[in-house]
């Protein structure tokens, strides 16, 4: 066993490990290791880099650390599987590849709790566009008052070319619900075209953009396979942590310990470590560093469903399933970038509100121009290789909450998991608006050259009850926990906002997605990566970058649809 000392070990080479890395190796006088508890995103991997291939590494014990619910006590008290990357890139290497930052009443809702003025949307705004270069459809860089054009994490805009997308988009207006220029900009609520982690051709996760291009660094090291199973302390300082590789046990030293796991492995190790709730410690055996109750609750995720329908008119992808077509479909991502695998094909979709009680969009659409679960499996009444398309749709920040709890004091013994779903009066509420929602638009008249009739839940679910117990039995998660470690200042805090220390401790601090107070009402990569390139900067101590002074959508306020000064606002008022 030997010991080694670095200014900085990150714990966790997913999404926000890469982008601390890489920034605070940034100084060359600062020394940094990154310990990865999984395998390398090897560059002639195509189950990470091919967009289409994403449903392979899921479920995949090489690339996932498969994670599963306890018995969700309303949801029929069956198991929820939660994928996780267990590789360089975390998450951002085996997601769906879906860029949302979220809306930015998200943030002054974070912003709204005692100690968290400084994370509000205008504070959060100039670190997003920091980090990102977003290319249009047509190939330009789209860089704006609220978007990047020269970050590292690079984006592309789906084309949404198959007639379904245009079937789609007019559909979402013939119910009443409005385009936007960018569901990242502005205006979120309405529906466009998708920003997508995909560059060229290929997932542009976090490790592509942020650790490859600076792993030549003199000061940075990269470990993979190096499974932390504790973090030291003497007193309440953390000084380093113990990792196994290669089936030897080391102890390395550090003069700041970063947890970078996510909203799982974060609070498993904060637990396994001494810190969390004294109970909970006690009952393991586990000697208690500081008794921090907040560690591993306040648990929140999206979940979701597909919605399901035939289409009249062979137009959907179906046919790049076919045994036959996957030759043609590699050779030309392997040579060439394009074609069925060079795109994650979430290529659209848009947010907007059930009802008139909510604030800012409270629903999130994805659309798919194909009959398909994450696995792979089609629905049980479509005939082999037909045609079909999908939204997938739910609930954005429901008021269940959940919690992660070591069940061992094995580092090794996944903790136990529950996120209590469809717990609250106001969950249901919404999941039955959100499935009335999606029918509605599904069904509307730029869909009848398409629509076939719909597959799943299908026409005899269409009471409230029938919905909530579809619902139950087939609703999977979006892959999104988060908020175990939340930032404030309150008992159930665990994270100090102005510098990312665990509060009750030194040396030891959290930068992944259990930080945030409240889930976001979107996918949460581009959050975590914000929330990333934030803390770099607190944990260095640089000066935060000034709040940007821009306007957005307000629906409250009757803020205009477009920009202030937009054209379309005189055309649309008169």
């Amino acid at each position: 066993m030997g010991a080694d000392r670095y200014d900085y070990v990150i714990v966790g080479g997913g999404s926000a490990g890469c982008a601390l890395a890489n920034r605070l190796s940034a100084d060359p006088g600062t020394s940094v290791l990154l310990l990865e508890a999984g395998r390398s995103d090897y560059k002639i991997d195509p189950f990470i880099h091919m967009p289409a291939a994403l449903p392979i590494p899921i479920g995949n014990r090489l690339y996932d650390w498969k994670y599963e619910t306890d018995p969700e006590p309303h949801m029929g008290g069956r198991r929820v599987f939660h994928a996780r990357g267990k590789v360089l890139g975390g998450s951002s290497s085996i997601n769906g590849m879906i860029f949302q930052r979220g809306n930015p009443m998200d943030y002054e809702r974070w912003a709204r709790d005692p100690g968290m003025e400084s994370w509000d949307y205008l504070h959060c705004l100039p670190y997003f566009k920091r980090m990102e270069t977003r290319y249009l459809a047509d190939g330009g860089v789209g860089a704006d008052d609220w978007r990047g054009g020269d970050g590292p994490l690079r984006l592309e805009q789906g084309p949404a070319t198959n007639p379904l997308f245009a079937a789609f988009f007019a559909a979402a207006q013939e119910a009443g619900y409005p385009l936007t220029d960018d569901v990242n900009g502005y205006r979120q609520e309405g529906f466009a075209r998708f920003d997508r982690n995909v560059y060229r051709g290929r997932r542009w996760s976090a490790a592509r953009a942020y650790l490859h291009p600076v792993k030549s660094r003199k000061n940075l090291t990269v470990k993979t396979y190096a499974f932390v199973t504790k973090v030291n302390f003497e007193g309440k300082r953390a000084v380093g942590v113990d990792y196994s590789q290669a089936r030897r046990n080391h102890t390395v030293r550090a003069g700041e310990v970063i947890l970078s796991g996510g909203a799982i492995n974060t609070p498993q190790l904060l637990q396994l470590s001494g810190v969390g709730d004294e109970a909970l410690l006690r009952q393991h055996g586990i000697p208690v560093v500081h008794h921090l109750p907040g560690v591993g609750e306040n648990l929140q995720d999206h979940l979701e469903v597909y919605i399901q329908y035939a289409s009249k008119q062979p137009v959907s992808i179906a046919p790049g399933l076919r045994y036959r077509e996957r030759p043609k479909i590699g050779y030309q991502w392997l040579f060439h970038r394009s074609g069925l695998g060079a795109t994650n094909h979430f290529e659209g979709g848009g947010f907007c509100r059930s009802n008139d009680e909510v604030d800012y969009p409270n629903l999130m659409f994805h659309f798919l121009p194909i009959a398909i679960r994450y696995d792979g499996s089609a629905p049980e009444n479509l005939e082999k290789g037909a045609h079909g398309y999908q939204v997938h749709i739910g609930p954005m920040y429901a008021d269940t909450r959940g919690w992660v709890r070591i069940r061992s004091a094995d580092p090794r013994v996944h903790p136990s998991m529950q996120f209590n779903y469809l717990s609250t009066p106001t969950d249901r509420k919404e999941w039955v608006e959100a499935v009335r929602v999606a029918r509605d638009i599904l069904n509307q008249p730029a869909f009848a050259p398409y629509n076939a009739g719909e597959l799943s839940p299908g026409p005899s679910v269409e009471t409230d009850d029938e919905i909530l117990e579809w619902v139950r039995k087939d609703a999977e998660t979006a892959l999104h926990p988060s908020c175990t470690a939340k930032m404030g200042i309150d008992d159930m805090a665990v994270v100090d906002p102005t510098s990312m220390r665990v509060h009750g401790t030194e040396g030891l601090r959290v930068v992944d997605a259990s930080v945030f107070p409240y889930v976001t009402n979107g996918n949460i990569y581009a959050p975590v990566m914000m929330v990333a390139e934030k803390a770099a900067d607190l944990i260095a101590g640089n000066t935060p970058l000034p709040a940007l002074d821009v306007p957005y959508y307000r629906y409250r306020d009757g803020m205009p649809l477009h920009p202030p000064g937009d054209s379309r606002n005189r055309e649309e008022a008169t």
